[in-house]
């Protein structure tokens, strides 16, 4: 009995000791911080790539071992080697920004020295009325309603194909766009000739729905915290994108299979082909469209205030970049050779 007693110590003073969890690695705290805040995916994407670059510029050395020096090194090099733009060069450093800050909980004074690059001040590229309609023409079905909205609207890109059933009123012929650029919402005017194609989508749209909701699926994507709020509101009609993808998917966070809206690079060549059947010579692109709403609302005599509601724009002075695409100077200067 006692060797049995022995024998049954030994086992227990034998086991291995519990394992202490591994605290989890940098880019996933860096994740997990995001997806806290509810910043999107395309936001994670990006700083998620900034951050390890930065590492891997400095030999895989930790964020916390780096300074003012290699922050700085590593945005030169982006500028001077990698010919990056202002704007990229930009989004790498608020991507250093959140991970000192909110990552590692780090306030570093020597940050808020480092200047932003200036972004070089262009004007946008403004299509005339008559290349407008000559675009809109060679467009059809989906992609045709979705850039009249663009140019009828005001509508950024994205904003259009994350369109939700509920931010459009037909009867006040207005479309609510939610968290647009700088998290804000606004109002926009819905054009009365867009009326019928949008409620002909919006028939389609809940077909697709009504199909998905018989197949055990129908459920669409909702930022966490309404996600929790309304657990029932992703099958709702309400919530469903007016412009859904052709087939279900399966997020890359959750694991869920959904129908998530349209992929913008649709839209995207879509208008890259009308632009070269048209024969427009003009670099335009989808957000071309948009330049050309605020413009032709301004040569219309609308006041800039107004515009500057309808596009969202924070500051009036973004705004005024149109008045300069006028070549008028808000003046109606005429040159000296048209006086004759």
């Amino acid at each position: 009995m006692a060797s049995s007693h022995l024998d049954q110590g030994a086992t227990r003073t034998a086991r291995p000791p519990l394992r202490q969890p591994q605290p989890p690695k940098l880019l996933d705290q860096l994740r997990a911080r995001m997806r806290r805040l509810g910043l999107s995916r395309r936001t994670e994407e990006a700083y998620v790539g900034w951050v390890r670059r930065f590492i891997l510029a400095n030999d895989k050395r930790h964020p916390r071992e780096l300074g003012a020096r290699q922050v700085e090194s590593f945005l030169t090099h982006l500028a001077t080697r990698a010919h990056v733009s202002a704007s990229t060069q930009n989004q790498a450093l608020s991507a250093l920004l959140f991970l000192y800050r909110e990552v590692l909980q780090q306030e570093l004074p020597w940050m808020d020295d480092i200047r932003r690059a200036k972004r070089p001040e262009r004007l946008p590229v403004v299509l005339s009325r008559e290349e407008v309609a000559a675009l809109l023409a060679e467009m059809t079905g989906v992609s045709w309603l979705m850039a009249s909205l663009l140019y009828g609207s005001g509508l950024r890109l994205m904003e259009c194909v994350r369109l939700r059933a509920q931010d459009v009123d037909f009867l006040r012929r207005e479309i609510v766009v939610r968290h647009g650029k700088g998290g804000k919402d606004r109002r926009t005017m819905l054009p009365a000739m867009l009326i019928e194609p949008l409620q002909n989508q919006f028939a389609e749209a809940r077909r697709v729905h009504e199909r998905d909701l018989r197949a055990g699926f129908g459920e669409v994507w909702l930022p966490d915290a309404l996600a929790r709020k309304y657990p029932r509101a992703a099958r709702e009609w309400p919530w469903q994108y007016v412009f859904p993808a052709s087939t279900r998917s399966t997020d890359p966070r959750s694991g869920i299979v959904r129908r998530h809206h349209l992929d913008e690079s649709v839209l995207q060549r879509a208008v890259k082909t009308a632009v070269r059947r048209a024969r427009i010579v003009k670099p335009a692109t989808c957000h071309t469209l948009r330049h050309s709403f605020a413009t032709h609302l301004i040569e219309d005599g609308y006041d800039i205030r107004t515009v500057q509601e309808l596009l969202g724009h924070k500051d009036v002075s973004t705004t005024q970049i149109y008045i300069h695409v006028l070549n008028r100077g808000g003046r109606g200067v005429v040159s000296p050779l048209d006086r004759g």
